[in-house]
């Protein structure tokens, strides 16, 4: 009977997991400010949210799903009916804001509800995570918003023009990718970064090795994006945009895929599933989250809250990128969406900030915060009744 009932418990907690690794894909949002920018229909959008969403959770997902697997509480494990309850509640509470139209913060709900369970099941908060969660998800608003309005002022600045900026910008978007971390070249450490793997085989000082290897990365795309340019300008407008959003997709299956999957894998334990399946799943899952339920999320963020041209978008999806990855290096659960919007609303105060939606902006931010203390309150009480019965 204890072997039936663990076995319904993990087809329960599976669908649970795939259930909210749906609903984080269709909350994601990174090719709206390409739709607001008239450059890509919703649709394609969506489709290539979905399949570059589900490479960055193969090739960068460990990092935040093992904190959320194990990172945000101490002294316990999360127990399979403690894994189900908070993912239900997470899922429940996302698919409630899409339906909603209001993008809710995936990584408050997921962070909150699995605190709560673990604090129900008598662990310690793990107050240094915390702190670290925390500093993140206060410091994304301003980084996010802040650089995407400096480098939109810049792109409208009548003495700098395209011919410029454009290889500038996807300098420093390579100058980001060469230090983005991927599973596959570290399994054993989380990820390495190309320009980490590389300056181990340069006969030069590791820092040294480094810099290097990154200033060459940046230059690479600089110069790719500069011959792009000399031909049409609004030709290498259209692929660093596109770029960028492809980046930032990837960003997102790396940073998002740990909300979904990380609750699963101690109830996974006992199978000895190599954590690459388990990514796959989740994987999946926002995948086709993204193409089944992003199209209403990319229209909300592209025309509710700032009409952005393709400049403008430009410079919003760069700090994002930024950020992203930044989570992913460190396996800090972050909010794609709390990403996005700070950087769109940045980039739209570059233009006056006329056409942004303050109320659309006000609601959101407290709809993030009372998912957040929601998800833990739902999530305590509930396993606590259960632990009771």
């Amino acid at each position: 009977m204890v072997g039936v009932e663990r076995l319904l418990l993990l087809v329960v907690g599976a669908a649970a997991s795939f259930f909210m690794a749906w609903t984080v894909g269709a909350g994601w949002t990174p090719y709206a400010p390409s739709v607001g920018a008239r450059t890509m229909t919703i649709m394609r959008a969506a489709f290539f949210t979905g399949a570059f969403g589900i490479a960055g959770a193969v090739l960068q997902g460990a990092n935040v799903t093992e904190a959320m697997a194990a990172g945000l509480i101490e002294g316990v494990a999360i127990s399979p009916t403690a894994a189900v309850i908070a993912l239900v509640v997470a899922a429940g509470l996302v698919a409630v804001g899409i339906f909603a139209g209001y993008p809710l913060a995936t990584a408050f709900t997921a962070t909150g509800a699995v605190v709560g369970v673990g604090l129900a099941l008598g662990g310690r908060p793990a107050y240094g995570k915390y702190a670290q969660i925390l500093s993140l998800w206060i410091v994304t608003p301003f980084v996010c918003g802040g650089g995407a309005y400096g480098l939109a002022r810049l792109i409208r600045r009548d003495d700098v023009p395209d011919e410029y900026t454009i290889p500038l910008f996807g300098g420093l978007v390579g100058l980001i990718l060469a230090n983005s971390p991927f599973t596959l070249l570290a399994p054993a450490e989380g990820g390495a970064s190309i320009a980490a793997v590389l300056s181990e085989e340069l006969p030069l000082s590791p820092t040294v090795g480094l810099v290097g290897v990154t200033l060459a990365v940046g230059a690479v795309v600089g110069l790719v994006l500069l011959a792009e340019v000399r031909a049409s300008v609004g030709r290498g407008q259209r692929h660093l945009l596109f770029g960028i959003g492809a980046l930032v997709s990837f960003s997102a299956g790396g940073s998002q895929v740990g909300l979904a999957v990380g609750p699963l894998v101690p109830m996974l334990t006992p199978l000895e599933l190599p954590l690459l399946v388990v990514l796959v799943f989740g994987g999946l899952g926002v995948m086709f989250g993204a193409w089944m339920g992003a199209p209403r999320m990319i229209k909300a963020l592209a025309r509710d809250f700032s009409s952005l041209g393709a400049r403008r978008a430009t410079a919003a999806l760069i700090p994002a990128f930024a950020i992203a990855q930044t989570a992913v290096l460190f396996g800090v659960p972050v909010s794609f969406n709390e990403i996005i919007v700070s950087s769109i609303v940045g980039s739209g105060y570059a233009a006056g900030g006329e056409r942004i939606s303050r109320a659309k902006i006000l609601y959101t931010v407290l709809g993030w915060i009372v998912s957040l203390l929601l998800s833990f309150v739902l999530a305590f009480g509930l396993l606590t009744a259960v632990e009771t019965l």
